[in-house]
């Protein structure tokens, strides 16, 4: 088991309630949210089997995309196209934790 990869699925499925609001409004918006959110899962896989500073790597990668996912929801509430989820954004903080701690361990 491993729990940000979960987490990571679990925040891929929550999108999909939003996604197409975002994509009405903001098509591109919307693409770059799924490749974001797509990214945290795949690399979050990749790293799972890699040793040393590549599984850091992705991990910090990782990190980045779902930062980005994030940022790209705080638009869409600010533009007025999604509603603020708590939930969405529960998943999301719990997942940059988990983020934050696999890139910070040695």
């Amino acid at each position: 088991m491993f729990i940000a990869y979960d987490v990571s699925l679990e925040m891929i499925g929550q999108l999909r309630g939003l996604m197409p609001a975002i994509k009405r409004a903001d098509r591109n918006l919307a693409d770059q949210i799924g490749r974001a959110a797509t990214s945290v899962a795949l690399n979050l896989s990749e790293g799972r089997h890699r040793t040393g500073g590549d599984q850091r790597k992705l991990w910090e990668v990782a990190h980045g995309s779902a930062a980005e996912v994030r940022a790209a929801l705080e638009v869409g509430v600010a533009w007025g196209w999604i509603d603020h989820d708590a939930q969405i954004h529960a998943t999301l903080g719990r997942l940059l934790a988990l983020l934050w701690g696999l890139t910070r361990r040695r």
